[in-house]
């Protein structure tokens, strides 16, 4: 059942489209470009599969979304005119809200979703490069395996099968704030706080491949 506030204010009709649980971070991944559901759930893991799709039902009731052949979800032009409410949210959050991450706030899986979504695919070599990572304290999964073929970058959490280029060994807050543009890689690598296996050329490119948030400053 729909929920209001029982006012006119554009404000209060504007968050009971908005504000939901989980909404706003479902539109996050719609406006990132993702479209099918499997993805949409990477960017959301904590959401049930049944809720998200109780969610993206509501949003196409509410005329945000559309659903497409394959299925894929769109949103339509009333929800893609929310990215500046989503870039706002995000800034105001990164400036106010993430000085400090707890441990409740670290989830490997979506930190690896991240990094694949913000890789500087024109610094990896060209042809296939294929990257393992495993975290202290220890995750499950266990492992990841990035798979990128420029233009494009595929996220496994079961072997590929494929000859792994760079073993990376990391502390996962130091690649959460790392991520978050708060911690230099070169020298989380050089203290040891990420720990690289491989070619010594790839070793060195590696803080060249991996991108901020886009919260982040430049």
């Amino acid at each position: 059942m729909h929920t209001t506030y029982g006012q006119f204010c554009p404000v209060a009709l504007g968050a009971e489209m908005f504000a939901e649980r989980w909404t706003p971070l479902i539109l996050r991944e719609l406006l990132a470009g993702s479209h099918r559901f499997n993805d949409l759930h990477r960017g959301v893991p904590r959401i049930s599969r049944a809720l998200l799709a109780q969610r993206l039902a509501s949003l196409e009731h509410m005329g945000l979304l559309e659903r497409r052949p394959g299925p894929e979800y769109h949103l339509t032009e009333a929800g893609a005119a929310l990215r500046p409410v989503v870039e706002a949210l995000g800034h105001w959050g990164y400036r106010f809200a993430a000085s400090e991450l707890h441990a409740d706030h670290l989830d490997a899986g979506l930190l690896m979703w991240f990094l694949r979504r913000r890789l500087h695919l024109a610094n990896l070599p060209p042809g296939r490069t294929v990257m393992q990572f495993r975290f202290r304290p220890r995750t499950r999964p266990p492992a990841f395996w990035l798979v990128v073929r420029p233009p494009t970058a595929d996220l496994c959490t079961t072997d590929p099968g494929h000859d792994v280029d760079l073993y990376i060994e990391a502390d996962l807050q130091t690649l959460a704030e790392a991520f978050l543009g708060r911690c230099d890689l070169r020298t989380a690598v050089h203290d040891g706080r990420i720990d690289l296996h491989g070619p010594p050329p790839l070793r060195q490119a590696f803080p060249t491949w991996i991108g901020t948030s886009p919260f982040a400053p430049p």
